[in-house]
């Protein structure tokens, strides 16, 4: 027994198709009426299943190690050298540093299509070090910290892949599984990069997931075009107090830039978004600044508004030098798009997610939940124990949209239909990005969640292998998503990522010293 029937793919591909010749939906909206079809157990996935119980405590291993490291985004040498490792030593085929990140890894096994991917994150956040226990408490002061739980994604994905793979040496299923480890998602980079040189190119599908604080397969075109760049001053020296008109102040550039960004902000589109960071200053006050930089993300509701932006702020940028004598220098960090979900490949996917169903809480974990809660000062309600209906997959509508954050998964939905899932693994009401998100990472409660993810990840993929007929009605979807259109990263072809060294290879490190620039502070001028 398969988990959607012949006919009901049949179905969905003619829905599809219908979709094309007809118009797309009132307000936007996907064809909603497929509905989560009753699942099934495969042998394919009781095996995936099975195969992820047994070796529940390597994956936990996986997750602790990962934890530990907490290696901010192109820093995380150790961890993607212990994951990839993992996957060779499985008989994995793995290609490490590639797409110039030296972070960055792709691990394939089998032969054949279909091919799916897994995608992985393993970076970690600066300053959000924690222990796992229910009081903020760094293990290392100033230290990074899971505080996106990307510990989880890894290991998590991980062991979707290794039951895949060994539902392949079982002969249960045909094809090939690449896991993909993806660098510094939180500086939406990794995969922006590795989809700009064709690492992606080869997939007939992709799945992914991510630690939350509820059970959801999300639907509709989700988060923000964005642009992240710096812009570089380069003034004169001079005694701030015995010669200031001998100097050209670069800060006074970066201050005067902050204001015309600020001002510009009454006339953007609701959507829209502006941070920015003064990444240098100048060293003493005293001295007048003859380099300064700031750092920038621009978001949008679509890839026009962000690049109009962008080219604002490169005039802003000339005024600013223009107005102090200064010279300017502006470099693009990444570019994405917003991503944008295939409606066939969630309705199988939350099927799946209601098959294996969501994590299973013990009482002490719902209260050293409700003890994180009370110390953050939200409402003490526990774990998140149901899964949410999958929703109406719709086009967003520029008019009422109100975006939020941004993902570089975004790229990869361009390329082939991708779909994700968000697992319970965090306090109902997660603050994001937070103390409390590390502690819960780093204890049973996200490891749960994590098994839970491993998975639904797992049984989807396999289902996906054994029915061609639903691939192809996702692909005929992706079609009409993108409109026929081949992918075109934002990403100019000559913009490099920006890498830095590994810090371990430094004579004076020591280990838990990850006090080293970031990726946004490297010298421009080496």
């Amino acid at each position: 027994t398969t988990m959607i029937p012949v006919t009901a793919a049949v179905m969905a591909v003619a829905m599809v198709l219908a979709a094309l010749a007809g118009g797309a939906a009132a307000n936007g909206a996907k064809d909603d009426s497929i509905t989560p079809p009753p699942a099934a157990w495969t042998e394919a996935k009781k095996g995936a299943v099975k195969w992820i119980d047994s070796n529940a405590s390597q994956l936990r291993q996986i997750n602790r190690k990962v934890w530990e490291y907490a290696e901010p985004g192109m820093l995380e040498y150790r961890s993607a050298d212990y994951l990839a490792g993992l996957l060779a030593d499985r008989g994995f085929e793995v290609e490490r540093g590639v797409a110039g990140m030296p972070t960055a890894f792709t691990a394939r096994y089998g032969s054949g299509q279909p091919v799916i991917g897994i995608l992985a994150e393993y970076d970690a956040l600066g300053g959000l070090s924690q222990k796992a226990i229910a009081q903020k408490s760094p293990r290392i002061a100033g230290g990074a910290g899971h505080g996106c739980g990307h510990s989880l994604f890894a290991a998590g994905s991980i062991g979707a892949a290794l039951a895949v793979a060994d539902a392949i040496d079982e002969d249960r299923v045909e094809g090939s599984v690449v896991l993909h480890g993806t660098p510094n998602e939180e500086g939406v980079l990794g995969k922006a990069y590795m989809a700009r040189d064709g690492i992606f190119d080869e997939l007939d599908a992709c799945l992914h997931w991510h630690p939350a604080d509820r059970n959801e397969v999300p639907t509709g075109e989700t988060g923000n075009d964005l642009n992240s760049f710096a812009v570089a001053f380069y003034g004169q020296t001079a005694h701030s107090a015995s010669a200031p008109w001998k100097g050209l102040s670069a800060l006074d550039a970066v201050e005067l830039m902050g204001v015309m960004s600020n001002y510009y902000r009454e006339h953007l589109h609701p959507s829209a978004r502006i941070h920015y960071v003064i990444l240098e200053g100048g060293k003493a006050p005293n001295v007048v600044p003859d380099f300064a930089k700031a750092w920038f993300f621009l978001r949008g509701a679509s890839r026009e508004m962000v690049d109009e932006m962008y080219e604002r702020h490169r005039k802003i940028a000339e005024a600013a030098a223009l107005a102090t004598g200064t010279r300017y220098e502006m470099r693009l960090y990444t570019a994405i798009n917003h991503l944008r979900d295939n409606h066939i490949a969630s309705t199988l996917m939350h099927a799946n997610l209601q098959l294996i169903g969501p994590p299973r809480f013990s009482e002490a974990e719902h209260d050293f939940a409700r003890a994180i809660q009370r110390e953050v000062g939200i409402e003490a309600e526990g774990l998140p124990t149901e899964i949410e209906p999958l929703q109406p997959s719709k086009s967003r509508d520029l008019r009422t949209y109100i975006g939020f954050g941004s993902t570089d998964v975004a790229e990869v939905s361009l390329i082939t239909p991708t779909v994700g899932l968000l697992v319970g693994s965090f306090v109902k009401g997660s603050p994001g990005h937070h103390w409390a998100n590390v502690a819960c990472a780093g204890s049973s409660i996200g490891e749960k969640g994590m098994i839970v993810a491993a998975k639904a990840l797992a049984a989807t993929a396999l289902d996906m292998m054994e029915q061609p007929d639903t691939m192809s009605a996702m692909q005929a979807e992706f079609e009409e998503t993108t409109g026929g259109q081949a992918y075109r990263s934002p990403i100019p072809a000559g913009v490099e990522p920006p890498i830095l060294p590994n810090p371990y290879e430094r004579p004076d490190w020591i280990p838990g010293d990850l006090d080293y620039p970031t990726w946004g502070s490297f010298n421009w001028e080496d």
